[in-house]
């Protein structure tokens, strides 16, 4: 007896033992908030108060000092998404995730992100206020990494810490780009439908595009394949950091407000991940303060305020990337006709270093328009060469003088000015101020071709007749200034007529800004309150629209029971997705029925690519409407013409019987809740074992598709609607009581796994709660935690 107690002794020492050292381990991977640290080129000491939620308030007697501490505490919570980040544009994904990643870093390496960084940063004004604190915020960057605690991931993938430069900054931005753009996964699938369906088809298809439009006011047996847009999806779903997507924004004029002030309110849709895109960090100087939200990698916020003004943006949906058939020389591949000659393409070796592998070595032929794709996407099923136009790499890029004018104005006159000289990618900026003035402009380098030039399909690359004829003037772009409807917003929609014209671009459907709209109009005594629930508004006006016209078509006497009852549903629902709501259910499974039975005999392999699209949600509300369409009928069934009858009919057949097999015999329990779901997930919690670790979640949302607090999700064969992005943060600036103005994150500050600000905000956004972003000095001098940094002689 006496054995087994001392053994049980020892046993219960060596467990005592083993948490303290996992405890031990797990600190020296947290961020460190109580410290004096001495770091080099630092001019005086910089004061850090990391407040409840982990941001820091960095109080420094200079910007050059303020901009550095930013750096090294950006670093120290954000280390590893900067280096996911800086891996994707200069296509190194596969140095740390092996050859799964190869196709990705192909299509990045060879878009020319790179070349255009290196050719900005040539010309950089060396002495220019924003290039030294660009380059300040580096500085304390890489020192953290010399210093610093290294996080857990580099060990766990095996990758080694490297310096960051200006390039990598520059790529970021580059990175930010491309995944705003739309193009490349609409232009191919449309040319296709063109040249293999035929006019008709493609006519009845675009011509929705400028139906049900809520627009920003300012003052056939072919077989398709869609093999150009499934590569860039395939490319796209593997990336371990978050692509770009929407925006909801408004700002509500003072004659709109309780108390006669200014209230701003954004929320940017990014694709979700862990740790949170954005970065939040309060920078103080004698002559300078924001809280500013920072993309990884970027000193200067793209979205901020302080007691002055608040400033954010959302996509603008321009069309700024064109594709080209290039008619090659027969007699030598590497000469393309430009006109009445052949000149040369120009050939740039690529290397890419995979992981255990040997180096993938290939060339890209680039020509006037821009890289050929066939090169860069495997498996392109086009004996024709396509080159990509893409504006952020032919252009002038201000990219980074436009970060810091937007974060340092002054007033409206000098935030316009930053706005300005945006070229790519194109962004609605939004802004209000303490004066009482709000703004929006669609910022971007807009262009045009000649009439009646349809460029959502492939172009003539050889003639010389499809090129651009001139850019327009920062003027001519849709904007609007202290309106006489007292509010402006965007939710990524078509802005009213650009010089004479509606603007091409891939605008989303009218949902989110026909919501807000309905919202605001009517209501004149605003309040943050107010505004904050709004944010949460989960109500779809389109959807009980599109249910209508749907119920129009079903033939409802030979009805079960059970089918009536998923019919009562539909016709009492109001376009909500709570999550004890039925109405959703049925609707998203209706909607994927209706879809594919109207689309997919013609389009064949290319269907799944076309069905979640923000094309097709356009083209949804329109077709419900239809009475007659080229696409009703099923190409598939030889002795039948069907109509859109048919169509509706057994797609609400099959809807129900497919909810019947998922849910159960009772209608009644067919609730949200039980389909949709949000994780936001890590790079590394891929890995089984280490998904609970690293991914928050699984989480029950309320939400959906393209209502104000959209919930972004595939609809599919599976009936199950995983969450995929969504609001990035949630933020609102009242200007009557600025210091108590609130934001929120969808999981937390940190991305160090050990750090309690890795996922304490996740809960409170799911609720639709907010928490302060404070900018009063004497309440964050309250904290508890202060880092102090100290020149190093």
């Amino acid at each position: 007896m006496k054995f087994f107690k001392k053994l049980l002794k020892i046993i219960i020492g060596l467990l005592v033992l083993f948490l303290v050292g996992v405890w031990l381990f797990s600190k020296t991977y947290h961020p460190n908030y109580n410290d004096e640290i001495k770091i080099k080129n630092l001019s005086e000491e910089v004061s850090i108060y990391f407040d409840d939620i982990g941001v820091p308030h960095i109080y420094a007697k200079n910007q050059k000092d303020a901009y550095m501490a930013l750096g090294y505490v950006h670093a120290q919570d954000r280390l590893w998404q900067m280096e996911l980040i800086r891996r994707i544009a200069s296509g190194r994904l596969s140095e740390i995730f092996g050859e799964k990643l190869v196709r990705t870093d192909k299509l990045f390496s060879g878009l020319g992100i790179e070349e255009a960084s290196e050719k900005t940063i040539a010309n950089l004004d060396k002495n220019s206020p924003k290039y030294k604190l660009a380059m300040a915020y580096l500085d304390g960057l890489n020192q953290y990494i010399e210093e610093g605690k290294t996080p857990l991931e580099f060990t766990l993938v095996g990758v080694e810490k490297e310096n960051y430069t200006l390039k990598d900054m520059y790529n970021v931005f580059g990175y930010m780009a491309f995944s705003f753009a739309i193009a490349h996964k609409t232009d191919p699938l449309l040319t296709e439908v063109k040249e293999k369906l035929g006019e008709t088809y493609f006519k009845e298809l675009i011509g929705g595009e400028s139906e049900n439009l809520t627009i920003i006011k300012n003052e056939k047996n072919a077989v398709l394949t869609g093999r150009f847009a499934k590569a860039i999806n395939d490319l796209y779903d593997v990336l371990p950091i978050s692509p770009f997507i929407g925006s909801n924004s408004w700002v509500i004029g003072a004659d709109k407000t309780k108390n006669g002030k200014v209230i701003f309110a954004n929320d940017p849709h990014i694709g979700f991940s862990q740790p949170s895109v954005w970065y939040q960090a309060h920078v103080t100087t004698p002559d300078y303060e924001m809280y500013g939200f920072h993309l990884a990698l970027i000193p200067f916020p793209l979205l901020g305020h302080n007691k002055d003004y608040a400033y954010g943006l959302t996509m603008f949906e321009n069309d700024d990337v064109d594709f080209y058939v290039e008619q090659e020389n027969p007699e030598n591949r590497n000469q393309y006709k430009s006109e009445n000659r052949f000149i040369d393409y120009k050939l740039i070796e690529k290397r890419i270093k995979i992981k255990d592998r040997k180096d993938s070595v290939y060339k890209i032929k680039v020509s006037k328009h821009g890289p050929v794709m066939n090169g860069i996407i495997d498996h392109l099923d086009d004996e024709r060469s396509i080159a990509m136009q893409w504006i952020y790499t032919k252009g002038k890029n201000q990219i980074l003088d436009v970060a810091y004018e937007i974060s340092h104005a002054n007033n409206l006159s000098e935030f316009k000015k930053g706005a300005s000289k945006l070229h790519a990618p194109g962004l609605n900026m939004m802004y209000g101020d303490a004066e009482n003035n709000i703004a929006w402009f669609a910022s971007g380098k807009l262009y045009t071709y000649r009439d009646s030039l349809y460029t959502k399909t492939y172009l003539d690359g050889a003639s010389g007749k499809d090129e651009i004829l001139g850019y327009l003037d920062f003027e001519e772009n849709p904007q609007a200034v202290n309106p006489r409807w007292n509010y402006v917003y965007s939710a990524n929609n078509q802005p009213d007529s650009v010089a004479g014209m509606l603007y091409p671009g891939y605008y989303l459907n009218e949902d989110r800004g026909k919501r807000i709209v309905n919202l605001l109009e009517p209501k004149n005594d605003w309040t943050k309150e107010d505004v904050a629930k709004m944010m949460f508004d989960v109500t779809s006006p389109n959807a009980p629209i599109i249910i209508a016209d749907f119920i129009k078509s079903i033939n409802q006497r030979d009805l079960s029971v059970s089918e009536k009852k998923a019919i009562y549903f539909l016709k009492n629902w109001k376009g909500n997705f709570e999550i004890e709501e039925v109405g959703p259910v049925i609707y998203n499974r209706m909607v994927y029925e209706f879809q594919k039975n109207t689309f997919a005999d013609e389009m064949g392999k290319s269907y799944s690519q076309f069905a979640n699209t923000p094309f097709i949600e356009k083209i949804l509300p329109v077709q419900a409407k239809r009475v007659n369409s080229v696409w009703w009928d099923n190409i598939m069934t030889k002795d039948k013409i069907e109509n859109k009858e048919d169509i509706i009919n057994t797609s609400f057949k099959n809807a129900f019987a497919f909810l019947q097999n998922q849910l159960g015999g009772n209608v009644e329990d067919w609730t949200w809740k039980r389909v949709i779901s949000v994780e936001y997930k890590h790079a590394v919690g891929e890995v089984a074992g280490l998904r609970k670790y690293f991914n928050v979640g699984p989480f029950v949302t309320a939400g959906g598709d393209q209502v104000i607090n959209n919930q972004i999700y595939d609809i599919d064969s599976t009936g199950v609607y995983k969450v995929k992005a969504g609001p990035s943060t949630r933020r609102v600036v009242d200007f009557s009581d600025v210091e108590n103005s609130f934001a929120i994150v969808p999981t937390g500050q940190s991305g160090r796994v050990f750090s309690k600000h890795y996922k304490d905000q996740a809960q409170k956004y799911l609720n639709g709660e907010f928490v302060k972003m404070k900018i009063n000095q004497s309440e964050i001098e309250r904290s508890k935690n202060l880092l102090v940094l100290k020149p190093k002689k």
